[in-house]
């Protein structure tokens, strides 16, 4: 049973690695094989965290009816707070990326019950989501809003969530950043947007966080139309170096 779990867990990292590689069908491989084994060990929420990634990386490569569809079968085997708060969260963003509007009520419904769990997790967590924290609440509930088009409190929520998180987690900083002048672009503000995107193009960089960089590289093209405007052409720059 422990060779079981760890096998799991390391599936899990190894899968992380290679998506992080856009090696997408070893990740894909990967968390299978994690499945596979935290079946055999009883883990359901470690299984339900399996699939919780699988559906990440459906939402990454755009496939939202995948992710969502992967996530609710999840839902049904999660059974730690934590867990089910994280998949909630994912819930909520994916649903809002592919229907925006028309998946409002959806998205409500999921970022609520992320709300309620996160506030009945204890310290009691499996390992895979034991980070889960008020800052991942604010800023996915905030950029899950910024798709339903509510772009104030989206900012808001970004920005509140950034301020919250401990410095231990760079890589995910990285992250909230480049969400965070993706929302000042929504709001066509493209000083502050250039200067959240430097940082988080300069943080990805030096931590060695291919995915993070990559997420500033989509927002360079909404950056052109306002190549005059304080902090873009230096962040134009370097995006190119």
């Amino acid at each position: 049973m422990r060779l079981h779990t760890l096998a799991a867990s390391l599936s899990q990292t190894v899968a992380w690695h290679s998506f992080d590689l856009r090696r997408h069908t070893h990740a894909s491989q990967s968390w299978i094989a994690g499945l596979h084994n935290a079946y055999a060990a009883g883990d359901h929420d470690m299984g339900a965290g399996l699939l919780g990634d699988l559906a990440y990386q459906a939402a990454w490569r755009r496939d939202h009816t995948t992710a969502a569809n992967i996530l609710n079968c999840a839902l049904t085997r999660a059974q730690n707070p934590a867990a089910r708060c994280l998949l909630q969260l994912r819930l909520a963003r994916t649903l809002a990326a592919r229907g925006g509007r028309s998946e409002r009520c959806a998205v409500l419904r999921a970022l609520t019950a992320a709300e309620q769990h996160l506030s009945d997790a204890g310290a009691d967590r499996p390992a895979w989501c034991a980070w889960v924290s008020e800052a991942d609440l604010a800023v996915d509930s905030g950029q899950a809003l910024l798709d339903l088009g509510d772009i104030g409190c989206a900012h808001q929520l970004i920005s509140e969530g950034e301020r919250l998180l401990p410095p231990a987690r760079d890589k995910t900083r990285g992250v909230f950043l480049a969400y965070r002048a993706a929302s000042y672009l929504d709001l066509k503000e493209p000083e502050p947007a250039a200067a959240a995107a430097t940082k988080s193009l300069l943080l990805a960089r030096r931590i060695g966080a291919p995915r993070c960089v990559r997420l500033v590289e989509a927002l360079l093209p909404r950056f052109q139309p306002y190549a005059k405007a304080q902090g873009v052409p230096e962040l134009l720059q370097l995006a190119a170096a």
